[in-house]
């Protein structure tokens, strides 16, 4: 071997062990730095799973999530990280959303499934009390009586009313009575192989408004959970505190009450944030705390894993979304579960609609787009508005009254169809909310009576209060209106009319009184009109001779057989009534594109942000040309006053 060999082979084993030295030391340096953290813990954590007991399709067709894969993915994550405590907790709405929550009260099957998939701790959403405070009452009771393996509720500001508050029911009485049965508490210790857990629910401001039949108490969360907090702190021995919130997250951080929950209330160390259904692929750092969310309807299971160092500094060691997607295989326990309970769905609920859950009601050769929060007219809403009409006419019969408005909001609409087969569990998983004065699933339709002046009051809350509350977007048969996005705030509308079968328009008649038809929740928040337009609009629910409705289930619509005429049914006769094809409904084309119901423009012209005032424009125009003539008046007087003083110097 000659002496430039030797060299370079003696340069190349150097240069080996330099770089093998290096990565030891660094490996060593890590293992150092990991043996100096403490309390590793693994959170597996869901929100908003809405009673998605069964897999759930895609656009194309695709299943993914439910319970189904969610607890093949749970088994998985304890695992492979069963050296170490693993908690499993859900920030609420795991019921209302597919046919599963017509057991609630009765079988608390979302509940009992949360158990048997191991989850240590949940709390309440809104969606909890769709149900009202007697449903939530029942739904614990019926998942103690069943004595299987149940999560604890955390609970931290959403009161019970007390003997002597206004509210207070006999209702009231039977909740509370669970709440001790079940041991529903503002906060619970759990320890886990020696790491300690203080873990406390919050309920936010905006599902409070989303829950007007609640009978709850609510207590500002900030305060609540600051209360909550130094309790743990002055009382327990705790490694983390843990938030499991339902108010949720928004882009703008003035608007997203997680975001103030964060940085007003020190000491919380993880905030799992339900409400808003949003998807979060990293951690939002605020201060010291984290806040995650996995997104909706068992699309992710969420993983985090934490730990603290030497300083009692929480550090995240891992973070990730799983998607429960198709490649995940279904745990055969939850399918025999829920097949169970498909079981009784039919024998108690379906069998009064003379429907079976798979039926299928109808074929659609394109795919609707989901709820929006853009400002536009949506195919989906038109069809079900369209569905209202046609389910009263139905039910109705010879006595039918001719319907001026029907109306449907974003804010009910919970999916949408594909293309490809509808059946009837989802036409009830587009319209699947609440329950009604029958005490069963989904609400019931209501038809009262609204002024022209407040019909047009509704519209401008379409034009002007979606971009503040998305939920409020209307879409409606009957109406056809256009509006600027550009011009003053509750007077966006230019132009409405009601728009007979015939396709003539009549223009609307502000003392004149018209038949409106919608959902017994979309009346019932109605009352937040008023105060989400600073009390400049108001819609007041009438009777048939004008007067102010006090109890809108007093106008719930009846079939001929007196059961309710329920949201998610009208939509599901109405697809089940069109023109067959091969033994199928088949959703007209019209449906696949709008037909100019809601027509959404942006212009500055002069002309077209003056044209139509209404007392609120003209009433800020005179403001601002008071103003200017203010200003103009001071300049001129100040001129004048310059010019004396100047010519009187000069002569003195």
């Amino acid at each position: 071997m000659t002496m430039d060999k030797r060299m370079k082979r003696g340069l190349l084993l150097l240069t080996i062990s330099f770089f093998t030295i290096c990565f030891s030391l660094f490996s060593l340096q890590r293992i150092d730095a990991e043996e100096e953290l403490t309390c590793e813990t693994t959170i597996l954590f869901t929100h908003d799973t809405h009673s998605n007991v069964l897999s759930l399709k895609d656009e194309n067709g695709n299943p993914y999530g439910g319970y189904t894969r969610l607890y093949t993915m749970l088994k998985i994550y304890r695992d492979a990280y069963a050296d170490h405590p693993v908690l499993t907790l859900d920030a609420g709405d795991f019921s209302m959303g597919t046919l599963f929550q017509s057991l609630y009260t009765t079988e608390a099957c979302e509940l009992r499934l949360l158990g048997k998939m191991g989850f240590d701790v949940t709390t309440f959403g809104n969606h909890e009390y769709d149900y009202r405070d007697s449903g939530l009452a029942k739904m614990l009771n019926a998942a103690l009586d069943s004595k299987e393996k149940l999560p604890l509720i955390v609970e931290g500001n959403y009161h019970v009313p007390v003997e002597g508050d206004e509210n207070y029911t006999e209702d009231s009485k039977a909740l509370q009575e669970a709440f001790d049965r079940y041991g529903v508490k503002e906060y619970t210790m759990l320890e886990k192989d020696g790491v300690r857990y203080a873990i406390f629910g919050i309920f936010g401001v905006d599902a409070h408004e989303y829950s007007p039949m609640s009978g709850m108490n609510w207590e500002d969360n900030i305060d609540a959970a600051e209360r909550i907090v130094k309790t743990i702190q002055e009382n327990e021995d705790y490694d983390y505190i843990i938030c499991l919130s339902h108010s949720g997250t928004e882009e703008d951080e003035k608007d997203s009450e997680d975001h103030e929950l964060a940085k007003k209330v020190d000491g919380i160390d993880v905030i799992i944030s339900a409400h808003t259904h949003t998807t979060l692929h990293e951690p939002i750092v605020v201060e010291d705390t984290l806040i995650v969310s996995a997104g909706c309807y068992t699309e992710n299971l969420g993983v985090l894993r934490i730990a603290k160092d030497k300083n009692g500094k929480l550090k995240v060691l891992e973070y990730d979304l799983v998607p429960l997607d198709a490649g995940v295989k279904e745990d055969k326990t939850i399918i025999h579960a829920a097949n169970q309970y498909k079981d009784i769905i039919a024998e108690t609920y379906l069998s009064g609609y003379g429907l079976e859950y798979d039926r299928v009601l109808a074929r659609t050769d394109f795919s609707f787009d989901g709820i929006s929060d853009v400002q536009r007219e949506l195919p989906l809403g038109n069809l079900i508005s369209d569905s209202y009409v046609y389910a009263v006419k139905e039910a109705e019969g010879e006595n039918y009254e001719n319907i001026d408005f029907a109306v449907v909001p974003n804010g009910v609409i919970r999916n949408t169809f594909y293309k490809g087969e509808i059946t009837v569990a989802d036409a009830f998983a587009v319209s699947s909310l609440g329950m009604g004065a029958d005490g069963t699933a989904g609400y019931p339709l209501i038809s009262v009576y609204l002024k022209g002046s407040e019909l047009k009051d509704a519209l401008e809350v379409d034009a002007s209060v979606t971009p503040i509350m998305d939920v409020a977007q209307l879409y409606a048969s009957g109406v056809t209106w256009t509006f600027n996005t550009k011009r003053i705030i509750f007077n966006k509308v230019t132009e409405c009319y009601l728009v007979k079968e015939d396709g003539t328009r009549q223009n609307i008649e502000d003392d004149k009184l018209y038949r409106v038809v919608t959902g017994l929740y979309s009346g019932q928040m109605l009352g937040a009109v008023e105060g989400k337009s600073f009390g400049i609009l108001s819609i007041v629910p009438r009777d048939k001779d004008g007067n102010p409705i006090k109890n809108l289930e007093d106008y719930i619509i009846y079939d001929a057989n007196g059961n309710e005429l329920k949201e998610w049914y009208a939509l599901a006769t109405y697809l089940d009534s069109f023109e067959e094809e091969d033994g199928v409904s088949v959703v007209p084309d019209r449906y696949k594109e709008t037909e100019g119901r809601k027509n959404v423009y942006a212009s500055y012209n002069i002309i077209e942000l003056l044209k139509a005032p209404n007392w609120i424009t003209i009433t800020i125009l005179c403001v601002i040309f008071a103003l200017i003539g203010i200003i103009v008046f001071c300049i001129i007087y100040s001129r004048r006053r310059r010019r004396y003083r100047k010519s009187y110097g000069k002569y003195r």
